[in-house]
């Protein structure tokens, strides 16, 4: 399967870099040195992911309403969840969403959504890959949440694929703890790209 490279792969090729200084307390720069070494990465990789994802997600947190909920209570929300529940959940954040993408990324459309999911799901923590096969694009999502989480994902999927094209087929591989959302988008769908 070939894997297309990720946004900050591509864009790591093709963006131009400044060097700048900032001053910061000697506790915070211990802290990011500890930090980079346990995960064995630069400290300016670790900088660099800490200001990505503050201008991708975290500055527009509090202006969106997103507040941390904690992974347990998901857990037990999901183990009570039936596809009743799911529907209405589904009804309840699909317009949350477009409100969400407009305002992140100023339009609504397949490749912004998209995109808006997967900086989601990358400042939750949830693993998240799109790989490319020819014109199928398979999403994969790793929530780890349940049975009835890999069901409101997969339905959550459809819904949003189903705004922008209706009569598109889409397949699922779906277990427990990961979803995989097969299309067909083209060899040239990019969702970084637009």
């Amino acid at each position: 399967m070939k894997s297309t490279p990720s946004k900050n792969q591509s864009n790591i090729q093709k963006e131009k870099t400044r060097s700048i200084t900032y001053r910061l307390p000697s506790k915070i720069v211990e802290e990011l040195e500890t930090v980079a070494m346990n995960n064995k990465i630069s400290q300016n990789v670790l900088v660099k992911q800490i200001l990505e994802k503050y201008v991708n997600w975290d500055r527009f947190g509090d202006k969106i309403g997103m507040i941390p909920i904690p992974r347990g209570i998901l857990d037990s929300l999901g183990a009570e969840m039936n596809g009743d529940d799911i529907n209405e959940i589904i009804k309840s954040v699909l317009p949350i969403i477009k409100d969400t993408v407009l305002f992140m990324k100023g339009k609504y459309d397949l490749k912004r959504c998209i995109e808006t999911l997967e900086d989601y799901m990358r400042a939750s923590g949830m693993k998240s890959d799109h790989r490319i096969e020819g014109d199928l694009h398979h999403f994969i999502i790793q929530h780890e949440l349940g049975m009835n989480w890999s069901f409101f994902t997969e339905q959550l999927l459809k819904e949003i694929f189903n705004q922008f094209m209706p009569n598109k087929n889409i397949k699922f591989q779906t277990t427990k703890n990961t979803v995989i959302a097969t299309i067909s988008l083209g060899s040239d769908f990019n969702e970084h790209d637009y």
